[in-house]
């Protein structure tokens, strides 16, 4: 007789199980709007980038760095985001300097395109906050020198006693400012000073002004 011999077992490759990636949450991911407003601050970066990148009007360290912050508006926003510890454009926005909404978004996008400063989404994602860089934030010693120096030689609402106590603590002053930033501390360094009284006044006259204007006209 013949033995029935038994076939021999198939064996199957091996092969791993694929995980299952869950797609993420709506709240996990960054809104439409701000998608379109990175993209934008990307292309404008590059227009900028490609500026920067041609000939200087000058070697000078001094002219070089004014290319950057040099106008009236730039250092007042580096101002709100390392002493202030304003992150929202809204707080920018109503810092009481009035600045105008179409400057502010023009300097904000003028210095995240020279790296002073950056952006990243809000915890509602709906929006964005900005946050100095390691370049933006090493404009420190400058930011407490123009204080100290605007204080001592114009008349300014800051009170003496403030003035004194920074002037004689520097050091200490620069590295309580280091600390904040790379702790994400959003507590101010400095409050915001009072406006000069000659101001109220301006803003209070200009109301009185536009509504003698109207009488006349009627």
């Amino acid at each position: 007789m013949r033995t029935a011999i038994a076939p021999l077992p198939t064996h199957r490759a091996h092969r791993a199980p694929v995980p299952q990636t869950r797609a993420p949450a709506a709240r996990d991911r960054p809104s439409e709007t701000y998608r379109l407003q990175t993209a934008s601050r990307v292309q404008y970066a590059a227009r900028m980038a490609s500026k920067a990148s041609g000939p200087r009007r000058s070697g000078c360290p001094v002219s070089v760095s004014l290319d950057i912050f040099g106008d009236r508006w730039s250092l007042i926003i580096v101002r709100d985001l390392m002493v202030r510890g304003y992150r929202t454009f809204s707080e920018m926005e109503h810092d009481g300097d009035g600045i105008a909404t179409n400057i502010l978004s023009d300097r904000l996008r003028k210095l995240e395109a020279s790296g002073i400063l950056g952006t990243e989404p809000a915890p509602d994602g709906r929006s964005n906050i900005y946050r100095l860089t390691e370049k933006g934030i090493a404009l420190g010693p400058v930011m407490l020198e123009l204080l100290i120096w605007g204080a001592r030689h114009e008349s300014t609402g800051a009170p003496c006693e403030v003035i004194d106590h920074l002037a004689a603590n520097r050091q200490v002053v620069l590295v309580e400012t280091y600390r904040r930033w790379s702790e994400r501390d959003p507590t101010p360094l400095i409050p915001p000073f009072t406006a000069l009284p000659e101001r109220h006044a301006r803003k209070r006259a200009r109301p009185r002004r536009k509504i003698a204007k109207r009488r006349a006209a009627r």
